[in-house]
This record gives structure tokens, sequence and C-alpha cells, in this order.
């Protein structure tokens, strides 16, 4: 049986036609057989090939949306309309333009096209609290940036390009090899111009004539309240400048949290740990404690037990997207027994305990006090 045709490109069930072409690109490249010798890689790439030509045409995907597999094999609903199926053929060219077989003037045409520049990845840390409320944070990323000497050329200032002698501007060369089955004709890129069609006749000194040139730029970007370990952010037009003016790819930021010395996290909530008093616990009282937010007030009822856990409400994470709504905070609360007292404190809970009808003989003044707590 197939794989899920989404899990095999990568993307989601709403992903655009944009999504999914450039999923394909990126994966087509990686298993091609003449590009990847590994065992398995064809078969990937075939896979590959098939979640693309179904999810790529509107009607099969709709169908593939709701009947699986069984919706778009052979025997249900008749055969596919291939009417489109350009699109499919197009990417594919792009990508393959330099392999035997699937060369022509469709693919130089398009190799000399403008084309999209790669998309970047970066690390972000985050605070505890950076990641809770979120807001401004300034970033460098290194990334190509057009040259602004030759304005993306590649050529001198003054100067231009001419077409490739070698292939006459197709930015492919084409090879006749005589087989005992008759003549086979491959297609490679132009080794004079790699693809381009055209040679610049001087350089930009600048960027040494590929158009773009690695810069370091400071960026600010907003984090949103309530991001959590793993969030990703994309900010668009942010990663590599595209070549032939092409738009630029964008910029994905991986978020990392810190964890915190006194709270934890729980998706939207928050847990930690205070300690009080055995006399604390019997007589209740109100204490000042930490939360994300500052000090908050919190009631501790009287007689309660070790480790009961107390929730300040609406003083945990906000949810991401819709930051009104908040989670809750959890207060788990240790009570504290001293193990040594005072002669006067020692008097004072041996009367306590004569009232209680308290034997203090065995285990002496913990045993007592754990006898309070019902331990």
């Amino acid at each position: 049986m197939p794989g899920d045709y989404y899990e095999i490109l990568g993307v989601s069930r709403d992903a655009s036609k944009e999504d999914l072409k450039r999923a394909y690109r990126r994966l087509a490249r990686k298993y091609h057989p003449d590009v990847n010798k590994e065992r398995g890689a064809e078969e990937r790439f075939k896979e590959i090939n098939r979640a693309y030509e179904v999810l790529s045409e509107p009607e099969m995907r709709a169908r593939y949306d709701r009947f699986g597999e069984a919706g778009v094999s052979s025997g249900a609903g008749g055969s596919p309309d291939f009417g489109d199926v350009g699109g499919f053929a197009d990417i594919f060219e792009t990508i393959f333009s330099g392999f035997g077989g699937m060369g022509g003037q469709t693919t130089s045409r398009r190799r000399s096209g403008p084309t999209q520049g790669d998309d970047l990845r970066l690390d972000l840390k985050l605070e505890f609290r950076e990641a809770i409320f979120g807001g401004e944070k300034e970033i460098r990323i290194p990334h190509l940036e057009i040259c602004q000497v030759c304005n993306g050329t590649g050529a001198k200032p003054g100067t231009g390009v001419r077409t490739c002698p070698t292939c006459n501007g197709s930015g492919q060369v084409r090879r006749a090899t005589r087989t005992p089955f008759g003549s086979f004709a491959q297609v490679s890129t132009c080794p004079t111009c790699n693809g381009e069609g055209q040679i610049i006749e001087e350089k930009c000194s600048n960027c040494g004539g590929a158009g773009r040139k690695q810069e370091t730029k400071k960026l600010k970007i907003t984090i949103p309240p309530g991001v959590d370990h793993g969030t990703r952010l994309r900010v668009a037009r942010e990663g590599d400048a595209g070549v032939r003016g092409g738009v630029p790819g964008d910029l994905y930021v991986y978020l990392f949290v810190e964890p915190d010395e006194e709270f934890t996290r729980d998706g939207i909530n928050i847990h930690s740990e205070i300690t009080i008093s055995y006399l604390q616990a019997i007589l209740g009282c109100r204490l000042k404690v930490n939360t994300v937010d500052g000090k908050e007030e919190l009631t501790i009822p009287s007689g309660l037990q070790p480790n009961t856990v107390l929730k300040l409400e609406t003083k945990g994470v906000p949810k991401l997207g819709n930051a009104v709504s908040r989670g809750d905070h959890f207060i788990t609360v240790k009570v504290e027994i001293p193990t040594r007292c005072s002669a006067e404190e020692r008097e004072l809970l041996e009367q306590l305990a004569k009232i209680k009808g308290e034997s203090t003989g065995k285990g002496g003044l913990e045993g007592f006090l754990g006898g309070l707590f019902h331990k």
C-alpha cells in the first residue's frame, strides 16, 4: 500500500499549489536516480512523482482527500484528465534539464527565466518568559542579496552579456550515441555557460559574476505570545535573493526555549512548588508567591495536607494565536516538618499532644506532627 501522499511530499493537507511545487522540486532533486545511487532511491522517486501527480491536479486531489488511494486508482472514476499536466512536466524539466533525454526548447526557456531564491533556517533561543509573553527580537542572518553594483546581472557596469557560442543560447548540448538498439540522444547542461545560455563579457568585481553576494543582515522579528519549544515562524521574502529577477526565498525561524529554574511548562499551564511551615499548614495563611506576572497572593487553607496542588487561574501561558485566553498556574505545596525545636516550642507542642491525646514516646516530634498531617 502506498504511503500518505501528503507525508511523502512532507506538506500539510492544506498545502497550496506553490507549497506542493517547492516540496516536489526539493525531493525530486534529492532522489532522482541519476543523482542518488543509494538503494531504494528509485522507488522513493517514483512515490514522489505519483504523490505530486495526484495532489497537483485539483480533481484528483479532491478524490484523494475524500477516498484515499482508492479514489485515484485506475478502477475509481476512470483515468485522470491530463490536459493540465503541463505544470507537472514543466517542474520536472526545470529540475532535470541537465539529465539525458529530458531536454528541449521549453526547458531552456525556463532555465533562463526567473528562479526563486532558497529558503533559509535559523535556530533561535528564547528565555522562558520571552516565549510566554513574546515581543520583538533582533537577529542577524547571513544570506545572498542582489549585488548592488551590477543589479544582479553579474556583468561589470558598462558591459553586457552575449549568447553562448557552444549551445547557441539553449543552455544545453545534445550528443547522439549509436547503440545496437538504435540512436540515443543525450541532453546535458552546457559546460560553457552552465545552462544559462549566455556568457558574461566581463564579470562584476563585487560579486564575481554571480549577481548575488553573501551579506549579513540585521532583522527584527515579532515573537507572538505563547510560542513553545519547536515552534516555527515564517518570515516571508527574507531568504536568499532570487536569480534573474526571481523572488527571494523565505526565512524559517525555529524556536528553542531555555528552561527556567523555578517554573515548568505543560502546554499552556505552568507548574511550580513552594514550601511552607507546619504551622502555616495547620492554621492557614495568605502568601505572596512568584508567578510569570510577578508576585501574586495565594490563600493556604487551614489543615492543608502536604503535596496539595493549588491553582491560580489565568496566570499561565497565553494561548498561541489568542493571547487573551491564558492557562493556569498550578502550585504544589510542600510542608516542612522540623526535626528540632526550642524547649519552649517543645513544651507547647507536648501540651498540644496531651490535648489531642497523642503520645510523643514513639517517633518524637516528627511522629506527632506526622500524625497531625495524616501521614
